[in-house]
């Protein structure tokens, strides 16, 4: 029995916590099932060993020949069925927390792309990550220790009958200590999840900080501020490490409370018996079965306690699973999706009347950068709008189909770790020549010929190894090996030289010949290479010709245009 993730995890009942831990135990019903089923069977065998040793002792006692045997026979077939329901039940419990822990990342990934560009204005960045690390493994023990703790459950209630059908009054100390030691064990579980649950939330806070300090580096030791957000981390790490004190001082009374508690019922259960033994109530062999009874409860109790325990976590942590599940993105699919014509069509912003013909190569100039990427935004449906292709409005077009059909590239685009050619096509779909070429394009040619091992050098997290126009260049050369029909580049050579820009400038356009590119920029490099530039005023499209023919005719965008040159 191999363990694989399911390719399709499947709509999740996210509507609480408690649902949603019985929607996971049901994608694996047979799995799930079988294991409770052994685990019972696993635990009963060991239930009814005790039994069998005591009634071995009295025959061997009475000098029962045929007794020995036979009780001895029961004892092999108990361990015999003991270690074979062991084995199978730990497989099963072993494939039903990876099922739970690797289906609640395929769904918290899936809710992540949903959310898109949405995601880091609605969840921090260290919740995502703790739910991807810590959350996923207490939800995988929850459904693992389910097994175990119903296994316990039945165990102790088999116990118990035996228990009261050897001597009542030992019988009743053991059916009303347990529920006295779980009680016990309780009192401490409650505030346990209420300190892990304020060091999980501080943890979550710290992660996130330390994401932004790493990622603010640079603009942190250009302002001067690195020491003090330094100091700001070490005060709120020291303040962690404090609360997870608090839990590991809570964590210790609980482990020994689940030694101690069992150990001394176990004294007293076995001092009563040795009474009621030499007053000639109960046998030899029943006080050795009551003994092996008092020592074997502290498994199951220690199962159940423990079962208590990780419900309680994995609760805890499906409560805040739910809630990223929960999150509506932005932007939904029309309930009827309409279907766009194949082929280029025009793209048209009809809140800024920018029109971007079919095919050509067109740029954009704003007076504002914010209005460009507005522009953007609308175009690609990043943003509700009015926007259309091919006459059609976006809105009523199917989510996957506008992001098939239109890419946007911007500078928030980030380099992930990995082979840098699987980086470059995440898909491999391109062959090698079509990769070189967009290289080539977006002038990154040397930056590959640079790396020891080309194309299948590693790319570090978030490209750490380039410079900022390294980064810029290599996100450029990504999009054109996507070639999607419609390409819009917000500022793709904002961070190049002069000599690289005009490169760019001048093969971007033969790059994506007969396909809808935009630039946004305010370079006179890539304006004179464009068919057609449309400049934006304050948020309204006010001219479209030519670079050289809005030059002579726009004082404001030859004002606009010119900042860069000088």
């Amino acid at each position: 029995m191999r363990f694989q993730p399911a390719g399709d995890p499947g709509v999740p009942d996210a509507r609480s916590a408690t649902r949603y831990l019985i929607w996971l135990a049901g994608r694996h019903k047979v799995l799930f099932t079988a294991g409770i089923l052994l685990a019972v069977v696993w635990m009963v065998a060991q239930a009814l060993m005790p039994a069998a040793v005591g009634r071995a002792i009295d025959a061997l006692t009475a000098r029962d020949r045929g007794g020995l045997v036979t009780w001895g026979l029961v004892l092999l077939a108990l361990g015999v069925v003991q270690a074979v329901a062991g084995i199978l039940r730990h497989r099963f419990a072993v494939h039903n927390f990876l099922g739970g822990a690797y289906r609640t990342v395929q769904l918290t990934v899936g809710a992540a792309n949903r959310l898109g560009a949405a995601l880091p204005r609605r969840v921090a960045a260290g919740e995502v990550v703790s739910i991807g690390t810590a959350d996923i493994s207490h939800i995988g023990h929850a459904l693992d220790i389910t097994a175990r703790g119903t296994g316990s459950l039945v165990a102790v209630g088999v116990v118990a009958v035996v228990l009261l059908a050897a001597s009542v009054p030992l019988g009743l100390v053991v059916v009303l200590g347990v529920p006295l030691l779980m009680a016990v064990v309780g009192l401490l579980i409650r505030p346990l999840h209420r300190q892990q649950r304020a060091y999980r939330d501080s943890e979550g806070a710290l992660t996130t900080r330390a994401g932004d300090i790493v990622s603010g580096l640079r603009v942190l030791r250009g302002v001067g501020g690195e020491e003090t957000l330094s100091a700001r981390y070490r005060a709120q790490s020291q303040g962690l490490r404090v609360d997870g004190l608090r839990v590991a001082r809570i964590e210790s009374l609980l482990e020994a409370a689940q030694i101690l508690l069992p150990g001394a019922f176990l004294v007293v259960v076995t001092w009563l018996g040795a009474r009621f033994a030499l007053r000639g109530e109960i046998t030899a062999g029943q006080l050795v079965a009551f003994y092996g009874y008092t020592a074997f409860l502290v498994s199951p109790l220690r199962n159940l306690t423990e079962a208590v325990d990780r419900l309680t976590r994995g609760h805890v942590a499906a409560r805040r699973v739910v809630r990223l599940l929960g999150l509506a993105p932005e932007l939904t699919d029309p309930p009827r999706p309409v279907a766009v014509p194949g082929g280029p069509g025009d793209l048209v912003d009809v809140a800024s009347g920018v029109t971007v013909p079919a095919g050509r190569f067109t740029a954009l100039a704003a007076t504002s950068p914010q209005d460009a990427a507005a522009v953007v935004d609308r175009l690609g449906r990043y943003v509700d709008s009015d926007a259309t292709l091919h006459g059609v409005p976006l809105r009523d077009v199917a989510l996957a189909t506008v992001r098939e059909r239109i890419l946007v590239a911007d500078n928030d685009a980030h380099l992930f770790t990995g082979p840098l050619r699987a980086e470059l096509d995440p898909h491999d779909r391109a062959d090698d020549a079509a990769v070189l070429a967009a290289l080539a394009a977006a002038g990154a040619t040397d930056i590959v010929e640079a790396l020891p091992d080309g194309l299948h050098s590693r790319v570090a997290e978030r490209g750490r190894e380039f410079s900022g126009g390294q980064r810029q260049r290599l996100r450029l050369a990504r999009a054109l090996v996507a070639d999607p029909e419609a390409l819009l580049l917000v500022e793709p050579t904002s961070a190049v030289d002069a000599h690289t820009e005009a490169r760019i400038a001048e093969r971007l356009g033969a790059a994506r010949a007969g396909r809808t590119t935009l630039v946004c920029t305010t370079s006179p490099l890539m304006l004179g290479r464009a068919d057609r530039v449309v400049f934006v005023e304050d948020g309204k499209a006010v001219a479209c010709g030519t670079h050289a023919e809005l030059l002579d005719s726009e004082p404001r965008y030859r004002a606009t245009v010119s900042r860069e040159e000088d």
